[in-house]
């Protein structure tokens, strides 16, 4: 029996939660996507606790994933909620569903946005604290030893293939990181790129390069994001430095990626409770760096890491829903 049958149960038996009430009437049947990634699964399991002990729904987990979810919630009205939607990489269309009255963006998944930057272990800062800035890093090019040329500093970018090479190699260029002794360094993939921060760590040895969040590797490892001393311009970074053929970049800082909760329009109006809950309901990336350390370190999945979540992280759960709700997940843990 899973941990979710054996919460059923245990409230079905203490009669607990009826379905006759008027919050199950106008919740009903929820469909959630589960998408394939830690976060998301982590959000989606969470979402589906709180939903059904809660408010009484009969939340189910439907697989998902960013294009094929949007395109059926806009063309079938399901699943009803997406929570951990990367709202830049369908922009257009969802902007679309929204004016159509289709779909309603519920609240922010990620309070701070996904985050993408260029970074350096803590530790390194704390030795020299200019280096929180990208001129403070460029002093100290020797200090990164390049793995193949003793004579170079490397900084570690994004593998090839992945859509943030482009970003990352046009910022590199645009913060003349070469003429200040730097070499970009294809780590070949997202596991080789993580291991060579895990590799640094354990020596405490210098490291430079790219990397975002929410991820385990920020979890697990202390890094400061280098400021450029730029300030963002949105406008550039979408208009040449996110473009193979920028001819011109100049420094900026990644803008946040929108990370939203996006529900079909009919779930919307009959359960405005629940709607209320997914407007509240958000994670700032310092706790989900944590948590995604710990799926990872105890090998969990979604389920396993919601009920952690939900007995670790009261204070932050509870302020997201009515008393009474909080008292119903409660006593169901």
């Amino acid at each position: 029996m899973t941990p979710i049958t054996k919460l059923t149960t245990t409230l079905a038996l203490m009669g607990g939660l009826s379905a006759g009430t008027a919050m199950a009437s106008e919740c009903g049947s929820v469909t959630i996507a589960d998408m394939n990634w830690n976060s998301a699964t982590l959000i989606a399991n969470v979402d589906k606790i709180i939903l059904n002990e809660g408010y009484g729904c009969d939340a189910e987990l439907v697989p998902g994933d960013t294009q094929p979810t949007g395109a059926s919630m806009m063309g079938k009205g399901e699943p009803d909620i997406a929570p951990e939607f990367w709202s830049n990489s369908m922009k257009e269309a969802l902007e679309r569903g929204y004016k159509e009255g289709t779909l309603v963006k519920a609240g922010k998944t990620l309070i701070d946005g996904g985050e993408e930057g260029f970074w350096v272990p803590k530790y390194l800062v704390e030795q020299y604290p200019e280096m929180k800035t990208i001129s403070g890093v460029k002093q100290h090019a020797k200090l990164f030893k390049h793995p193949e040329d003793p004579d170079k500093g490397a900084f570690y970018g994004c593998p090839a293939g992945w859509n943030c090479q482009i970003s990352s190699t046009n910022l590199f260029k645009a913060m003349k990181l070469g003429e200040a002794g730097f070499d970009y360094v294809d780590p070949g993939s997202g596991a080789a790129l993580a291991g060579a921060i895990a590799k640094a760590y354990e020596r405490k040895a210098p490291w430079f390069g790219y990397y975002w969040a929410p991820t385990a590797v920020l979890g697990k490892y202390e890094m400061v994001k280098v400021d450029f001393e730029s300030g963002v311009d949105v406008e550039h970074f979408q208009n040449c430095i996110t473009q193979e053929d920028c001819l011109n970049p100049k420094p900026t800082m990644y803008p946040p990626s929108a990370v939203d909760t996006i529900v079909v329009a009919g779930f919307a109006k009959r359960a405005p409770e629940v709607m209320a809950y997914l407007g509240k309901r958000g994670f700032d990336n310092a706790t989900m760096n944590k948590l995604l350390a710990w799926m990872e370190e105890n090998q969990a999945d979604g389920e396993i890491a919601a009920m952690h979540f939900l007995e670790t992280y009261p204070d932050m759960w509870k302020a997201w829903v009515p008393a009474e709700v909080a008292r119903k997940v409660e006593d169901a843990l």
